[in-house]
């Protein structure tokens, strides 16, 4: 079990910082409190020789070791470096996306992908991640969803712990270990229009209900740094938010760690419109509870003492604020061990994925793609002889995603096999001749050619199977990538409605960052697969899927929109409306109209609807189909009625099902727990996520899930101050991802 970094220290350890922190001119703690980046080598040791506290990776073991030893050996107090890195999901091994790795329903995956990443990162000298990013976002709009968990509070705090967990270890001072950041508090996934950096506006009921939830998941695992986010709340930018990085996050979740900025997060006050220059910004950041700046305007360690510092210390307030805030930095390299150990083995350094490292990132990736549909075309039929491989994924090199800026230089490099070879190698791994792979691909993903169009579908008339391997190519998705349009772009529909007019069958393979609109085209394919960026692996990993090799048990963590109309979404957590509607998509006539035709139509014209849409997205949170049939049966609960004050004591209900192979292969199912909450004192969700289950189940066989309702599972936040409270009444449970599946019910009593 993890601890908080400041858990973890001995007594004489904490008297250590104090005896440091007492030693420290105001400048020097300055220096401490804030993290430069974008140096070259000769700044960075110029920083480190001036007492920075913390720099950005300068790009190997050697010259990170070069950076320690002018902070430890030629600074006037031999402190320590703390050293930072975006290592998102892998350093040189690069696993699936974060959503990706949410569709896999599995924390011990976002596990894994941190302990690898922290083992080859802290092996260049790499200390502090700036992960994981825990926003729930329900506008995939917004670039950054690639970067987080989806729309569920529920699976994102697990997810994020998990990474908290293995990024951290149960102590900091073990090999290979990094401290994790815990991002961005908060609300930056709300932002208007999907569009990064944008306003946020909301009530505290949704703030502490969807929002909080997955950043108190990570601090009770021990996080050691949060990362305040871009966006105001309420009008306030939270760089400069006391009542949120102090009163909440601080006194009320009890962070422990260091609140770090985020890249000239404090000075975007300005433009912000609430600081009129940095040192008012710089202030007002410290104040509000920030202990870190990201981007090292304090005072110039390198310049002192020509430079005076930017923040004088003839405020009390602002004091205490810097000690507490460098009395938190401090730990975070005690509880590191850089003290005593403040060098790697330059030997040591892992530069390219070790064979083990790869098999885990494999292994992590099998459990991600998600197969949206399927008429019987997949997996490939081991008497399908001549196969149309087309599109900009087929041959395309961008599995990697964003945030892999160490290997984004030569992602060829970065991959083992890319799709056409690694087809051909699947193929023959179950057994089957190699069929005669036609490969028509390196078409621009931003601007597919009329030509190409035409090439493509001159070659899927002479095929058996068309594969169509279709890209949002990675540079779409990651910070500052909104987008409006979130059709494929650069016209790849064009290939699809081409390649099926010929009349063979068409399976299309999706390799993106988010949620899609595909309205145009998804019925046409014979089979889509959702594929994602899968990393390191993934060219691999694709082949095993349509090859039948591996069953795809990967599901939807974040719903697929009909249109861009409908955002933001979430398709089944939102609050009940008084008028739901039955039917979407019809132009019903208004009442005033006399064609209308009956009291029933009249009734269904007044409710929520877009009258141009049918209800619901296209796929939901839970989508994703198998190469196998699943069947629940003898669900059941552990007990039918439980009182409020027994679930506040802890106790909890557990929710028994048996999953039944009834055909295919053998696989694994996902196991989803729905509650709804039928009359409560705030209008409930339509339903909400209480828990997941992967299971294995063997060909013809069945498996016992057991999953367990808690008070967390039944509570509703009261914003009158009541705060979180589980109401008597009656609740329906249901397994699985349909919202019309026969419930269990609940009583929950005084």
């Amino acid at each position: 079990m993890t601890t908080a970094p400041a858990d973890q220290l001995t007594d004489a350890q904490k008297n250590r910082i104090e005896e440091i922190l007492a030693s420290l001119s105001w400048e020097e703690k300055l220096n401490q409190a804030q993290i430069t980046f974008k140096m070259s080598q000769e700044e960075c040791l110029a920083a480190a020789r001036g007492g920075i506290g913390a720099l950005f990776w300068p790009g190997d073991a050697a010259r990170t070791n070069a950076v320690q030893r002018a902070a430890v050996e030629e600074s006037a107090h031999g402190i320590p470096l703390l050293i930072g890195l975006d290592v998102i999901h892998g350093q040189r091994t690069i696993f699936p996306t974060p959503l990706a790795m949410a569709a896999s329903f599995t924390t011990a995956v976002a596990r894994s992908c941190a302990e690898v990443s922290a083992a080859e990162a802290r092996s260049g000298g790499v200390t502090w991640t700036f992960s994981p990013m825990v926003d729930v976002s329900r506008d995939p709009r917004w670039g950054r969803v690639a970067e987080g968990f989806g729309e569920d509070p529920l699976l994102t705090g697990a997810m994020g712990a998990a990474m908290v967990a293995g990024y951290q270890r149960e102590r900091l001072d073990e090999p290979g270990t990094l401290v994790a950041t815990a991002k961005h508090f908060i609300g930056y996934g709300a932002a208007e229009g999907g569009r990064d950096y944008n306003t946020v506006d909301m009530s505290a009921q949704r703030l502490r209900s969807v929002y909080l939830p997955p950043f108190a998941d990570c601090v009770e695992a021990g996080v050691g740094s949060v990362m305040a986010s871009f966006n105001t709340v309420n009008g306030r930018p939270v760089h400069a938010n006391h009542r949120l990085l102090t009163d909440l996050l601080k006194n009320e979740l009890g962070l422990t760690g260091a609140v770090v900025g985020d890249a000239s997060g404090v000075e975007n006050l300005i433009p912000h419109g609430v600081a009129a220059d940095m040192e008012q910004a710089a202030r007002m950041s410290l104040v509000a509870g920030l202990d870190v700046e990201m981007g090292g305007h304090l005072h110039d360690p390198a310049a002192r003492p020509k430079a005076p510092a930017l923040l004088s210390d003839d405020d009390p307030v602002l004091v205490a604020r810097v000690d507490d805030a460098v009395r938190r930095v401090l730990t975070l390299k005690m509880a590191l061990g850089l003290f005593d150990h403040p060098y790697v083995d330059e030997a040591s350094e892992i530069t390219s994925p070790a064979p083990e490292l790869l098999a885990a990132a494999r292994s992590a990736a099998e459990l991600c793609p998600v197969l949206l549909t399927n008429d019987g075309a997949l997996p490939i039929a081991p008497t399908t002889r001549r196969i149309l491989l087309a599109g900009p994924a087929a041959t395309s090199t961008d599995h990697l995603g964003a945030w892999v800026q160490h290997v984004a230089a030569a992602p060829e490099r970065s991959l083992a096999q890319t799709l056409p070879v690694a087809l051909a190698a699947a193929a023959s791994a179950v057994g089957v001749p190699a069929p005669e792979l036609t490969v028509l691909g390196g078409q621009d993903p931003l601007g597919v050619t009329a030509e190409q169009v035409d090439a493509v579908a001159s070659a899927a008339g002479e095929a058996d199977l068309v594969v169509l391997a279709l890209e949002e190519p990675s540079q779409l998705t990651g910070e500052a990538t909104s987008r409006a349009d979130l059709r494929l772009p650069g016209g790849q529909e064009a290939l699809i409605h081409a390649a099926v007019a010929t009349g063979a069958p068409v399976v299309v393979v999706l390799v993106n960052g988010r949620p899609l609109v595909v309205e145009d085209w998804i019925e046409e394919p014979a089979a889509v697969l959702e594929a994602w960026h899968l990393g390191t692996l993934g060219p691999e990993v694709i082949a095993d899927i349509l090859t039948g090799a591996v069953n795809p048990s990967g599901r939807l963590p974040m719903g697929w929109p009909r249109s861009v109309g409908q955002l933001p979404a979430a398709y089944d957590a939102h609050e009940r409306t008084g008028r739901p509607a039955t039917v979407g998509g019809t132009m019903i006539r208004p009442a005033f109209d006399m064609g209308l035709d009956g009291p029933a139509n009249l009734q269904e014209f007044f409710t929520s609807k877009y009258r141009d849409l049918e209800l619901g997205p296209r796929f939901r949170l839970g989508h994703g189909l198998s190469y196998s049939t699943f069947s629940y049966r003898d669900a059941s609960l552990s007990r039918s009625e439980i009182s409020a004050a027994e679930l506040a004591d802890g106790a909890g209900v557990e929710v028994r099902v048996t999953v039944a192979h009834e055909a295919g292969p053998k696989g694994e199912e996902v196991v989803l727990l729905f509650v709804r909450d039928v009359v409560a004192s705030l209008a409930p969700a339509v339903r909400r996520m209480a828990g997941f289950r992967r299971v294995a189940v063997p060909a013809g066989g069945e498996a016992a899930v057991s999953l367990r309702l808690t008070e967390r599972s039944l509570a509703l936040w009261d914003d009158d101050g009541a705060g979180w409270r589980v109401e008597p009444g009656e609740f329906e449970i249901r397994l699985g991802p349909d919202p019309q599946a026969e419930p269990l019910r609940l009583t929950v009593t005084r």
